[in-house]
């Protein structure tokens, strides 16, 4: 009965609620825009709430009023912009974010954006970490590199590049990782940090990066969600299809999250057996790999988006 009646209570909050504009009172007063700005990037805390932002060119800065007011956050570390939906990697348990940015510095924050640890190489399409594991190894693909894989095991101190032709990629644990490829359908797992891969499913995703929660991957196909509960060796579908090409961004636990397709925001109380639509796109938001961001807060149910050469958005009743 309590799942039903909070599903009902999702139909007029889609009714009443709107997209607003968070994004200007930060950018407007730079004196020159920021290049595919204003704004190109956002997360949020799902434990804490807090809203992380990038401001194209000029840093990302942190909400934590939910949206209302924003202050700068990097200490000058975070430069260029978010190109993808995946660039801004956020601890599912809190306050550690990885930022993989593109024409601009990239760096690594464990205190909720109180101090920042600059990394080595930047020019990132998008990345993970094995937050689960020891916090410190990334995987990342480089900017316009033909699909070039990079790593580091030490938080971002040095790097080794691996192999060119992926598509996408994530990690499970410090040696731990899954990728896909562009000349090759499925996904791939490699035990031995990217020395050596094997293919463990037959079909590509649509995401770039797959999320890593409470011991089990997620993978976003565009038409749903795989799952894997051994660290990405298999690959099931969800039971319940869903149009999913971001996420899952998740509750409080793992029967309880938000996934983002072509026609908006989804929520599931119950695993992903049964879905309701909660908020539309923004205006001109789509799915493409380029461009927009997306993100929930559970605490407050409040959805947020961002996307190249727009502002950000929050949807508020």
């Amino acid at each position: 009965m309590k799942f039903w009646l909070a599903l009902l209570l999702l139909v007029p909050r889609v009714a009443t609620a709107e997209w607003v504009n968070i994004s200007d009172p930060v950018t407007t007063p730079f004196p020159k825009p920021g290049n595919f700005g204003p704004a190109a990037g956002i997360t949020v805390d799902r434990v804490s709430g807090e809203v992380f932002m990038v401001a194209a060119d000029y840093g990302i800065w942190k909400s934590s009023d939910r949206g209302r007011t924003f202050a700068r956050a990097d200490d000058k570390t975070i430069g260029g912009r978010c190109e993808t939906g995946w660039a801004l990697q956020l601890d599912p348990g809190g306050r550690r974010l990885f930022c993989f940015m593109i024409y601009g510095s990239s760096a690594l924050t464990t205190d909720s954006g109180q101090t920042w640890h600059k990394s080595k190489v930047s020019h990132l399409d998008f990345g993970a970490a094995d937050w689960a594991d020891t916090g410190r190894r990334l995987l990342a693909l480089r900017h316009e590199s033909g699909g070039l894989l990079t790593t580091s095991e030490d938080a971002g101190a040095t790097w080794t590049d691996l192999e060119k032709g992926f598509t996408g990629c994530g990690v499970f644990a410090r040696h731990t990782f899954v990728a896909t490829k562009a000349k090759q359908k499925g996904i791939f797992r490699s035990i031995d940090a990217g020395k050596t891969w094997t293919q463990v499913f037959a079909d590509t995703p649509a995401a770039a990066v797959p999320v890593v929660f409470q011991g089990k991957g997620y993978w976003a196909t565009g038409k749903g969600l795989l799952v894997s509960t051994d660290q990405g060796a298999s690959w099931v579908p969800l039971n319940s299809p869903t149009d999913a090409s971001f996420g899952p961004y998740f509750g409080k636990d793992e029967t309880r999250f938000v996934v983002v397709g072509k026609s908006g925001f989804h929520a599931t109380l119950d695993g992903g057996k049964t879905w309701q639509m909660a908020a539309p796109l923004p205006a001109g938001f789509g799915v493409g790999r380029v461009g927009p961001n997306y993100a929930w807060d559970p605490n407050a149910d409040l959805f947020y988006a961002s996307s190249m050469g727009k502002p950000a958005f929050k949807w508020q009743r």
